[in-house]
């Protein structure tokens, strides 16, 4: 009986630690120990600092099926609300510094284009500057509106491409599907490098919320935003 009951210890499930550091370890694995992202990689994008809200909305987006990416997509399929918003809340606090990542060679012209995007845009095709919804220094606004710069440029003009592709979307009406789809091929990879090269400001905070009026109607932000 003594030698059944050892056996039965010895091959239970071992314990597993219920901490958030454990929790997380699946996207720790991606995106960095601090989500700092992969910058080498070009793809693997910074979860740290970035609104709560926004990072909680991309779990739930994964998990409904609007945003395509495999892994992601079964990371998340058993989450819960709560869940998911714990673990934007952990990554939205954490503060590592940025790395800069390999970017493809432009020509001036090319990256004069992409500045114009994001800091103008082009009102005579309806595209507004990045600048308006993304905040002044393109840090982000929260809860719920990305910061731009310090992403890689792989990763941001895959992203533009998704939402042209329509295999990134969100909630109606998808405001970046509708900018995106605006944008020539010349144009995504025009921002992208300006992006990913711009020099990063002092303050890498998002701005309070509130602080911009989105010119589109955006269903990721409920009623703010004009619609124009």
């Amino acid at each position: 009986m003594g030698t059944a009951t050892v056996h039965a210890d010895e091959t239970s499930p071992p314990r597993i630690p219920d901490t958030i550091q454990q929790r997380i370890a699946a996207c720790t694995a991606c995106h960095g120990v601090h989500g700092e992202g992969t910058p080498e990689s070009g793809f693997f994008p910074r979860l740290a600092g970035k609104p709560a809200g926004y990072l909680a909305r991309q779990l739930k987006d994964f998990q409904d099926g609007l945003r395509k990416y495999g892994p992601m997509e079964y990371t998340v399929r058993q989450l819960s609300p709560e869940y998911m918003q714990e673990i934007a809340e952990y990554f939205s606090a954490q503060e590592v510094p940025y790395t800069r990542s390999p970017m493809p060679r432009l020509s001036a012209e090319a990256l004069a284009r992409g500045e114009q995007l994001v800091t103008h845009g082009d009102p005579s095709r309806q595209i507004p500057p990045c600048a308006a919804c993304h905040g002044s220094q393109l840090t982000g606004v929260k809860p719920d509106i990305p910061g731009l710069v310090g992403l890689p440029y792989d990763y941001i003009s895959s992203q533009l491409g998704s939402w042209r592709t329509k295999t990134r979307s969100t909630v109606a009406p998808d405001c970046m599907s509708e900018i995106a789809n605006r944008l020539s091929a010349s144009d995504i990879s025009a921002v992208s490098a300006w992006l990913a090269g711009r020099e990063l400001p002092a303050d890498m905070h998002a701005q309070p919320a509130g602080s911009v009026m989105p010119p589109l109607h955006c269903g990721v932000l409920g009623d703010k935003g004009d619609g124009a």
